[in-house]
């Protein structure tokens, strides 16, 4: 059998036997009846149809494994409660009860060190290697330890472009998707020095050399099923089989689905984003993926009533430390050295690009929020502040020109500026 199995169309969705033929090529030939299964997936801040998947590897391997379970790569994400994992992947409490009782789920536990295991260590000469030199510390190699418990890994994983990765997917669902902490602040504090607009959408990556190195630590067999969607989120690729090549396929067809270009910039973006996102840990993808097409000077208005945190697990932090670019962090090191490096990198990503120099901060772009998040905390973390309900987004759209940009579904596709 080959190392992947696929295939894809910028044209038409896959259809459902298209996709159970892949997944069962894939998954055939691994002889894992009467073997413990476990499946990654992601949470449901991801644009993907995580049910079917479900639905069909419980009918590839439902009958014939001994144990197949779930563990959801949160990263740093609120749990998902049950009544949300059974909407997630398209079930009810009843299901689970009788059809599905041989599957359990479970939510990753970044923070409790007893769900947590050391699989290998990179050394400081090898990070300097892999990073280009812009890191020289090195990684404790921890992940979630349940990957040790299991005789198979099948990794679900959507495939778009990404601020801190260049693309989504493939080992990210390990690295940080069930990581330590000390490897999420280290692959987010890393891309932010880089930059978001200099990674997002970009294949070769320094943090993928180092989660790639690091998933060569992990003894468990495992298969990804990397796949990327249109913006109804059907699936338009799909590859299956050894976990790099299934997802550097994957994110040719991502580059291609997800990344739309402008002739110039725009001076003003309107960002409306989906109901997916909550709070500004995810919300902060509308910045993300809009900020390479922002005019110098100019201002996104992040859309989102459905936004009433700043982060559901990080709102003290964010709220003590405030969005900056980079250089407000890199040049003032001592009086940051006790922050997380994961709280800063999500700070200056959401803040964009930047100067800071004798004292003063200058932005090149201005983030104002026009959620639920209350006024006096958007002043507090240093973004501006728009009433949601004074913006009609019709009104808005009519209006659209040269200058101004309006946006649905924020988040999920890269904008960039047309090459020369």
């Amino acid at each position: 059998m080959p190392d992947v199995s696929g295939t894809g169309s910028l044209e038409r969705p896959l259809g459902n036997e298209e996709i159970r033929r892949i997944c069962g090529e894939a998954l055939g030939h691994l002889n894992l009846a009467g073997k413990k299964i476990l499946v990654l997936i992601p949470d449901h801040t991801r644009h993907a149809r995580i049910d079917q998947f479900f639905h069909l590897l419980f009918d590839l391997l439902g009958s014939s494994v001994q144990n197949l379970d779930y563990l959801i790569a949160t990263g740093t994400h609120a749990d998902m409660e049950p009544e949300r994992i059974y909407r997630h992947v398209g079930i009810t409490k009843r299901d689970h009860e009788t059809t599905y009782k041989k599957v359990r789920f479970f939510n990753h536990e970044h923070n409790n060190p007893e769900a947590l295991a050391t699989i290998g260590r990179l050394e400081a000469g090898e990070v300097r290697e892999l990073t280009n030199g812009v890191f020289t510390e090195p990684i404790d190699v921890t992940i979630n330890r349940k990957i040790l418990e299991y005789d198979h890994i099948v990794m679900v994983t959507p495939v778009v472009t990404h601020e801190s990765m260049g693309f989504a997917g493939g080992n990210k669902y390990f690295f940080p998707g069930i990581s330590g902490l000390q490897v999420l602040e280290t692959f987010h504090w890393l891309a932010a020095m880089i930059t978001n607009p200099a990674v997002n959408g970009v294949k070769d990556t320094l943090t993928r050399r180092v989660i790639d190195r690091a998933s060569e630590f992990i003894p468990t067999p495992r298969t990804c099923i990397a796949f990327a969607v249109n913006d109804r989120d059907e699936p338009m690729c799909l590859f299956a089989g050894e976990p790099r090549e299934a997802w550097s396929r994957a994110a040719d067809y991502s580059a291609k689905l997800h990344i739309e270009y402008k002739d110039h910039p725009v001076k003003t973006v309107l960002a409306v984003t989906p109901e997916i996102y909550e709070d500004m840990w995810v919300g902060g993808k509308a910045m993300y993926k809009l900020e390479p097409v922002i005019a110098d000077g100019g201002e996104i208005v992040i859309y989102g009533p459905q936004i009433r945190s700043v982060s559901f697990i990080h709102e003290k932090a964010i709220q003590r430390v405030g969005y900056h670019v980079v250089e407000y962090f890199t040049k003032q090191g001592d009086r940051f050295k006790g922050e997380s490096r994961l709280i800063l990198a999500h700070s200056t990503n959401v803040r964009g690009i930047g100067t800071y120099s004798a004292g003063r901060e200058s932005p090149r772009v201005q983030v104002t929020l026009a959620t639920s998040i209350p006024e006096e905390v958007c002043k507090r973390v240093n973004l501006g502040y728009q009433d949601y309900r004074t913006i009609d987004i019709g009104k808005w759209k009519s209006r659209q020109n040269g200058d101004l940009f309006v946006v649905e579904n924020a988040g999920q596709i890269l904008y960039r500026l047309k090459p020369g």
